[in-house]
């Protein structure tokens, strides 16, 4: 967290505690109260929290030392339903590769794999898809020689339909097609 975002976070907490309400909270309040909401909103406003209420569609893709990571989700031609295709790499000859169908719910993206037993209930956080770092031993035939899927983390760079449908894999070929 940013030096920026945890005054603002720290701005926002004490604007919450100095709200004007005398005597405890009660207990009834609902999670989701007027309150929590502008706090919720004030938090992504700042850049603490990511908004979560974006559509996941797009392109998410992270370049390092070992190779360049992507995910792309598109609309299915099921109206409502979603595809999405995925490379990481970690290594020139260690890598990962898996396809399928998505949902959402709420906060997590469930994927499930074309061709493989794989599920995998990844969080999504507006601007990144992190995918737990335990997985099912079924994730494992999506890698060859030691990649994992476990723990990876995909970054935003577009909301774009058309970009995100133009994305290539690491053989050229359309990663989402």
């Amino acid at each position: 967290m940013t030096r920026r975002a945890a005054a603002a976070l720290a701005l926002i907490l004490l604007a919450s505690a100095c709200g004007g309400q005398q005597g405890a909270p009660v207990k009834d309040d609902p999670p989701s109260s007027p309150a929590a909401s502008a706090l919720e909103q004030a938090a992504r406003d700042a850049g603490v929290v990511g908004d979560t209420s974006a559509s996941p569609i797009g392109l998410y893709r992270s370049r390092h030392e070992s190779g360049l990571d992507s995910l792309c989700i598109v609309p299915a031609e099921e109206p409502g339903k979603m595809r999405f295709a995925l490379e990481a790499a970690f290594g020139e000859q260690s890598e990962c590769h898996g396809r399928g169908s998505l949902r959402r719910s709420g906060e997590r993206l469930v994927m499930n794999f074309d061709r493989s037993a794989c599920l995998i209930v990844a969080g999504y956080e507006g601007d990144r898809v992190v995918i737990p770092g335990a997985l099912d031993v079924e994730c494992a035939g999506l890698c060859n020689k030691r990649g994992s899927l476990e723990g990876v983390s995909f970054p935003r760079v577009s909301r774009e339909v058309g970009v995100a449908r133009d994305a290539r894999g690491k053989d050229g070929e359309q990663l989402c097609s």
